[in-house]
């Protein structure tokens, strides 16, 4: 058994010499690598990790009661989930080898370098999170649990596919590593933002930006913040929205459209937790988790170099797409509904009662404009009803008319489907069966909108049906 791995554990010290404790404790505190917890007694670990468990452990190999040697098994058998480097002034490769037998995470002979002990302990660091948060994962999709239902609460969802983003989003929620949404436009990544900030249990804000737009000095203005006299009308200090959002979330949105320039700045941002308002001669710190979203295809930019792929690679640390609402159908009535409130008590009218082929006409559609495009035709049919039930117009209208990949694409040049049949074509009977049968299917049997999608009236459609009966089932 393990003891769990909390929040902000320290990387604690292990030594009984008291300037080697102190000279490691301000090399890690210089290089931002906090908390850290000192101790010249070997025999105090257990119980201290079994109270406060840790981030890391970096013990001397040579120690009186008990020794490094005879801790480090113990460590590993009782806290698997522990880090343990071993630091000594040992050099002997058999010692070193029995270690890492042993569960060391690394070696490191004294005097170690700064750079190599402070590596190696970040190294370390990241080792458990991704550890916690793999094990968290599989909890959450094993158990198919969700322990934060109130923090989605505003994403209306029935879908399976939403559920699993949900349950990801509540394995990542401890770690301080950036967060990238990919999303549609209307997908709702400013919702999912949102979400992640409340699983988080920060204790700041959640600040947001929209990056889109802005020029190099804006960007840096607006995050950073400046000093007085930093540029002309800058009459007094500023504090920036990085500051604003302290202990909290900063998410930028639109990051696909972040200037070069400023995605230098964003990147140094997120590397060393530090920046510099403009006209200020010393940095400022950070602990603002940074989240943020696009619609674009970064992968893309990147290959197009318009997008930093040292930047991609620091924001993907959790990557989470949002499934189009054309992926996740089963929403749609529900997210109808809450729209048809929504717009009715905005207009302050009786919510209309929707028609029982709303559902099959919106299924056929693929909502290029996903949720928000939904909330903009359930507005405005609302908005056109009378009394009774809800017109099925202005559905239709943008079902059948106003799909702009119907509309850029003229209705004779479209790929025959027959060309890619080798062989002989089928009939006209047969190809009318199958036409039929696909605008049944695709309109789950509601002959209204099947009639819709072939564009014959219902009576139509009804005297096509009663033809086909008894008629062999066409094989091609």
């Amino acid at each position: 058994m393990s003891t769990p791995i909390r929040k902000n554990a320290p990387i604690v010290l292990v030594d009984d010499e008291e300037t080697v404790l102190f000279s490691s404790k301000i090399v890690l505190k210089t290089a931002d690598v906090s908390p850290v917890v000192t101790m010249s007694d070997g025999r105090q670990l257990m119980a201290f990790l079994e109270e406060n468990s840790a981030a890391v452990v970096v013990l001397d190999l040579v120690m009186p009661h008990p020794s490094g040697a005879e801790l480090l098994p113990k460590i590993k058998e009782r806290f698997p989930e522990i880090p343990v480097i071993v630091m000594t002034a040992n050099q002997e490769v058999t010692i070193a080898v029995q270690c890492m037998k042993d569960g060391a995470f690394d070696y490191l002979v004294k005097p170690a370098e700064n750079s190599r002990f402070i590596s190696c302990v970040k190294r370390a660091i990241e080792v458990r999170s991704l550890r916690r948060e793999v094990g968290t994962l599989k909890h959450y999709l094993l158990e198919d649990s969700l322990q934060h239902t109130e923090a989605f609460t505003a994403i209306l969802t029935n879908s399976r596919k939403m559920r699993a983003v949900f349950q990801y989003i509540e394995a990542i929620a401890p770690s301080s590593e950036p967060v990238l949404i990919i999303g549609e436009t209307g997908s709702g990544k400013e919702l999912l933002a949102q979400a992640i900030h409340n699983v988080s249990h920060r204790n700041g804000p959640l600040v947001a930006l929209n990056v889109a737009g802005l020029d190099d000095n804006m960007f840096s203005d607006t995050l950073f913040g400046h000093r007085k006299g930093a540029f002309t009308g800058a009459n007094e200090n500023r504090e920036g929205l990085i500051a604003a959002a302290a202990g909290g979330s900063l998410f930028l949105d639109e990051i696909g459209d972040l200037k070069e320039s400023s995605q230098v700045k964003l990147l140094r941002l997120l590397q060393e937790r530090k920046y510099y308002p403009l006209g200020a001669d010393g940095y400022m710190k950070t602990d603002a988790r940074i989240i943020c979203a696009t619609n674009r295809d970064l992968k893309a930019m990147m290959a197009e170099k318009t997008f930093r792929s040292d930047l991609f690679f620091r924001l993907s640390s959790h990557q989470v797409r949002i499934p189009p609402l054309r992926e996740r159908k089963e929403d749609i009535p529900l997210l109808t509904a809450q729209f048809l409130e929504e717009a009715a008590k905005n207009l302050k009218k009786t919510p209309p009662i929707p028609p029982a082929e709303l559902f099959h006409l919106l299924n056929t559609y693929d909502f290029p404009g996903n949720i928000r495009e939904l909330r903009a035709i359930t507005f405005d049919a609302v908005a056109r009803h009378q009394s009774g039930i809800l017109s099925l117009e202005r559905f239709r209208d943008s079902v059948y008319s106003n799909d702009p990949e119907k509309d850029s694409v003229p209705p004779f040049t479209q790929e025959n489907p027959f060309k890619r049949l080798s062989g002989k074509l089928p009939t006209l009977r047969e190809a009318e069966t199958l036409l039929l049968e696909e605008a049944l299917e695709r309109s789950q049997g509601n002959k209204s909108v099947a009639a819709n999608l072939l564009g014959v009236s219902r009576q139509t459609l009804n005297y096509r049906l009663q033809q086909l009966k008894g008629r062999p089932a066409p094989t091609l």
